[in-house]
């Protein structure tokens, strides 16, 4: 049996779907259902039953995250004592493929007689979901991926893609920026990456610091004390003038006039790698670190005085990436 071109068959019998779905798009309600959505004052609740419902978690989910004041309610639960978390400034997305789900259509004459809208995901208009709603979305499919025709697999990887259609919408029609975005995600690595900024991770203090008439004797002394592999030289006016590394030492070493007498800034790195902003990202800091090759990332004021630095362990540690 060849798996391998099983694969194939189950993801170009889907992707097709999807394109199908993609050069019909004008047929969706989807202008329509953008503006209500963004214009509502409440929620957008999904539900759903079986396979409908577990992709509809999945979409509020993500919708809940980009911007989008969202959750899944269960329609059994919902006529069980729960169809009061829906209130009359709220929006319902009922999802059922066949558009006949029995649990969902029990809640349907309940949401027209609080005048809630309803935006529908269904095969046919025709459907009973599909007549009850007020914005629907054809999620109809020619083929299932599976052998049988019968397992939801095109059908629900297609309506799952409908969510993210509607949640990128939402996005760009409220100009969600990742800023945004990390106030939704402050824990994890996206929120990692989104949220942390340089001065959440910045070393102020004893920084190892020496003037540029140091000797290179006195400064290795430092440097070792300092434990960040570098010493940050200053001028007379105390601005950020050179860096002498673990690099530049042992570059100096091979030299046959090494001395360890000399003035550090001999030997020192000139015009070293600087921002002057603490507010950046952390993650945008740790991308200047890469593409530089170097491990400490230094943060001056516009005036060039040194504020702090950031190592590049200190970001690996802290979980950027």
């Amino acid at each position: 049996m060849d798996f391998n071109k099983i694969a194939q068959e189950v993801l170009d019998t889907e992707a097709n779907e999807l394109i199908n779905a993609s050069k019909n798009i004008s047929d969706f309600d989807l202008e329509k259902a953008i503006e209500l959505i963004v214009n509502c004052k409440g929620k957008l609740i999904v539900t759903g039953v079986g396979k409908s419902g577990l992709v509809g978690a999945k979409i509020a989910a993500t919708l809940a995250s980009t911007g989008t004041s969202s959750f899944f309610l269960h329609p059994t639960e919902a006529m069980h004592g729960d169809l009061g978390m829906i209130g009359k400034d709220d929006i319902v997305l009922g999802i059922s493929y066949s558009g006949e789900s029995e649990e969902l259509i029990q809640l349907l004459p309940h949401l027209k007689r609080f005048d809630i809208p309803l935006i529908a995901m269904a095969k046919s208009k025709k459907s009973t979901l599909g007549k009850y709603s007020d914005f629907f979305f054809d999620i109809s499919v020619s083929k299932e991926a599976c052998p049988l025709d019968t397992a939801p697999t095109s059908s629900t990887t297609l309506t799952m893609a409908m969510g993210d259609v509607l949640a990128v919408c939402l996005m760009k029609k409220r100009n969600f920026q990742k800023e945004d975005f990390a106030s939704f995600h402050p824990g994890g690595s996206l929120g990692k990456k989104l949220f942390i900024k340089v001065s959440d991770l910045l070393r102020t203090e004893n920084l190892p610091i020496v003037s540029r008439e140091t000797k290179l004797k006195d400064a290795i002394v430092i440097m070792s004390e300092g434990r960040l592999g570098n010493v940050l030289i200053t001028d007379e006016e105390g601005k950020l003038s050179s860096v002498l590394s673990d690099g530049d030492l042992r570059r100096a070493l091979m030299n046959d006039d090494f001395s360890m007498d000399c003035e550090i800034e001999e030997i020192a790195t000139k015009n070293p790698k600087i921002i002057d902003d603490q507010n950046i990202l952390a993650s945008d800091a740790l991308k200047i670190v890469e593409d530089f090759k170097i491990q400490l990332l230094i943060v001056t004021d516009k005036d060039k005085k040194i504020v702090g630095v950031l190592h590049i362990h200190d970001l690996i540690e802290a979980g950027i990436k």
